[in-house]
């Protein structure tokens, strides 16, 4: 297949060096000019284990790029942080045909409902991943793919040939696949692992190692998944989840001591962070159907003053 990760930061480079070594035509779209030169001069760096070895990618600026020499592609695995979905979904058009199939694994809500504006709904799936990435520098990640599950899904829940392709080629990349026939289901059992550990990680700038230590981290972590239950439940959503001790486990499952949630990732890098499109949706969807949230909102007040502190 001819992919595409649109945001291939520490994540989209975690599961496009898999799917590269699976033999797919993977072009990794960043709009860092340095991160992009390392991957096509040296090729990307992928810690494993402990270990790096380099694995061999396409990497670009733009979209553009990749229409010239290649035309458009099979797959676009949507990676881009929240905010920017649909900038970057509006630049990418020019590799997008007739038969390209538009894949959000993103983390939080409604990034489906963006792309279908811009490309039509009959193009987009979505999915989540419990995948996980932490960029090193310019072209270099520590990939955290081994035991962590992916999920994707038509949008209606019918099983179709082409989702069924697409889960062929994760899996036979090692990106461990289910196709959901209730993916709003699996996008909220998605959202209560990032609600158990991302804005925490973010304010308190621990890696997973340290923040697993902290009891009083812990107790907060499970408050805030207990709202999201309790709003997802309120809202007719379908979980196969009541416990909030289940995400927060399957949060660190697997991962390095060393990782660090996407939230602290971005205030590292100096970006605002998902919190809107994650603990924010919590409080967002609570609104609408009377359940309060005041953990979860606590945690965004939080989150919004640090990035205040680091970027007004």
């Amino acid at each position: 297949m001819k992919i595409a990760v649109l945001g291939a930061g520490a994540l989209g480079c975690a599961m496009g060096s898999c799917l590269s070594e699976a033999g797919h035509e993977v072009w990794l779209i960043n709009r860092r000019a340095d991160h992009v030169e390392a991957m096509n001069k040296y090729g990307l760096s992928v810690r494993t284990h402990g270990v790096d070895r380099n694995v061999l990618v396409k990497a670009a600026l733009t979209a553009q790029e990749i229409s010239a020499q290649t035309g458009v592609v099979d797959l676009i695995v949507v990676l881009v942080k929240s905010f920017h979905t649909q900038e970057a979904i509006t630049s990418a058009t020019a590799i997008v045909g007739p038969n390209t199939v538009v894949l959000s694994l993103q983390n939080g809500l409604g990034h489906e409902d963006v792309l279908a504006e811009v490309v039509g709904r009959d193009k987009v799936l979505a999915g989540k991943t419990y995948a996980g990435g932490v960029m090193l520098g310019p072209g270099r990640i520590i990939r955290g793919t081994e035991g962590k599950e992916t999920y994707i899904g038509e949008l209606d829940g019918h099983l179709t040939e082409r989702v069924q392709r697409i889960a062929q080629a994760f899996n036979d990349a090692g990106l461990i696949t289910h196709i959901s026939d209730n993916i709003m289901g699996t996008m909220w059992e998605k959202l209560l692992v990032n609600v158990a550990t991302g804005a925490l990680s973010g304010i308190t700038h621990l890696t997973y190692g340290d923040l697993y230590q902290v009891p009083e981290v812990k107790a907060c972590a499970l408050a805030a998944v207990q709202e999201a239950i309790d709003v997802a439940k309120a809202s007719g959503i379908r979980l196969s989840i009541d416990d909030p001790e289940q995400p927060w486990i399957k949060a660190a499952t697997g991962l390095p001591p060393e990782f660090k949630a996407s939230m602290l990732q971005s205030l590292e890098k100096g970006s605002v962070t998902e919190v809107d499109y994650v603990n924010g949706s919590v409080v967002r969807w609570g609104q609408k159907c009377g359940v309060p949230t005041p953990v979860n909102r606590t945690l965004v007040a939080c989150l919004k003053g640090i990035e205040r502190g680091l970027f007004a």
